[in-house]
Formats: structure tokens, sequence, C-alpha cells
């Protein structure tokens, strides 16, 4: 536990709403605020000294460091840079950090804002799903000054297993577009090796019960098999959500030159997904489209 500090969390989604709790849980003086007013009122009054604003400027006043966890770089704006905004009432020596998923521009973009008006700025986007965040396992890749870093880290530690500063400014989103690139493919492969153990006439639970022992082995094969087989698809990580991610891990190949073939067909298939009406099922949904 970190020295119990002024806090403010800006968006309390399914991930926000759970990270804020552990910040509350900590001994750390939070002040939330999110779009919809109702759900901060009812985080306040569940969190003993916690308090809700109606606006991210307002919630700002005083903290320390402020968190944030929205939906795209749109909010990440509406959010900091608006009058209304988490900067305008942040005070010199504050720190802002944003656990959204975001592009690298967009955190480039902030941490030169925060920096004209002194303030420091760290984009720490997260993974490990609702579970992650309600259990205080997340992985936080950081992207920021080391100095800056160094401040946060101790707070970040209240819902992180593993905390690493993997650069300066937009590394930690560049960092998280390998995740989700990574996780796409294996995705895709997993949904096809079920298909074909299926079509073969296999037990594919059987199938996967032995070479989960070997090479093959992956969270997706660990924690998704069953509920792939079973059709289940309400456990996770939306469809939409996966897609947007996608769009902005191909937007920065582009910039960069990289090639991502892989993850441009997986982007495909989920809007095939969404097509068959997915949009909110969860990303281990892509077996669907092969069996329908």
């Amino acid at each position: 536990m970190s020295e119990a500090r002024n806090v403010a969390f800006l968006g309390l989604g399914v991930m926000g709403g759970p990270m804020a709790g552990h910040l509350a849980r900590n001994g750390h003086k939070v002040t939330v605020y999110n779009r919809t007013a109702a759900k901060a009122e009812t985080f306040a009054a569940r969190h003993p000294g916690a308090r809700f604003a109606k606006t991210p400027r307002e919630a700002a006043g005083g903290a320390d460091i402020v968190f944030a966890c929205v939906g795209n770089d749109d909010d990440l704006r509406a959010v900091t840079l608006s009058p209304e905004g988490a900067f305008a009432g942040m005070r010199p020596g504050a720190i802002f950090v944003d656990h959204t998923t975001a592009s690298a521009e967009v955190a480039r973009e902030l941490f030169a804002a925060a920096k004209a008006l002194g303030l420091g700025a760290v984009d720490a986007p997260v993974s490990g799903g609702q579970a992650g965040a309600e259990n205080g396992a997340l992985t936080i890749m950081c992207g920021a000054e080391p100095e800056i870093y160094a401040q946060a880290e101790p707070v970040m530690a209240a819902y992180a297993r593993a905390c690493r500063l993997m650069g300066p400014p937009g590394s930690g989103q560049l960092t998280k577009m390998v995740n989700q690139i990574a996780i796409a493919g294996l995705i895709q492969s997993l949904s096809e090796a079920l298909h074909f153990a299926k079509t073969a006439g296999l037990d594919a639970a059987a199938v996967i019960d032995l070479i989960k022992n070997g090479a093959a082995q992956s969270w997706q094969m660990e924690n998704r098999t069953k509920t792939m087989l079973a059709g289940e698809f309400d456990h996770g990580f939306a469809v939409e959500w996966m897609r947007k991610d996608l769009a902005i891990c191909l937007a920065e190949a582009r910039r960069s030159g990289a090639k991502l073939p892989i993850a441009a067909l997986v982007d495909q298939f989920y809007a095939e997904v969404e097509a068959m009406g997915g949009k909110r099922w969860d990303t281990s949904s892509l077996i669907a489209r092969l069996e329908r």
C-alpha cells in the first residue's frame, strides 16, 4: 500500500469502477466523475470517504493524481482539454494517468498539453479485462518520463499484478497495440482449431485437455475453450471494443510501415460477427462465424 493520496478517477465503467474502488479501499481519498452522474453518486455512497463531482475539472481540483478510463481518443480529449476538463482544474505538479486504450498520437498530444501546464502525464493502458480490474490483477503498460512514472506507480499498484515503464510518452499505448495484435491472432487460431476438431469427429474438449499441456497452450485456451464450445459469448471484452482497438493498431501500422495482414483479416472477421448480431459478444465469438 502506498502513502495515501488525493486522487480523482474519471470514468466508472466496467474497468474504471473497480479500479477506483481499489484506490478507495487502499486508503486514498477518491473523487470520481462519470458522464452518467448517477453512477458516480452510487460509487461515493458505497465507498466511505469518497466524493463525486459534476465535471472532470471539479473532480481534479486538489488531486495529486487524476486517473481516467474512458472510451476513445475523443472522449479522452473531452475529459482533459475541454473548458470543464481535468487539465483546467489540476494544480501544477499533479499527474494525469490515462488507462484508456487509445492512440499513441493522443497520448503524445496530452503529454505536450500537460507539460505546458506544469503537469505530469502517463499513458497507462491495461490488460486483464473486467476480472483483472475486479481482482486488482491488471497488467499496466506505461509511457512517461521516468520521474513521473516513479510517482504514479506505487498508487497504480492498488490494482496491478504487473506494471512497467516501456519508454517515453506513447510507449504504453504502442505496447497495448502489440498485446491486441497478439490476442487477435490467438483467438482466430483457437477458433479454427476447435472448429477443425469438431468437424473431424474428435472430442474437442478432450483434445484441448491434452494439448494445453504442450506448446499450443495459451491463456485463451485455458480460459475460453469451454465457453466457445458451448456457444457462450458473454464473458468479457466485447467485439466492438476489439474492433476499436484493432483500428488503432492498423492506423499506427500505416504510419510506421508495419505489416499486419493477420490483424487486418481478423478485423474483417469481427465485422462479420457484428453483422451476425454479435457486436456485444466477447472476442472468443470468432468461432461463431465458422459454424454459421
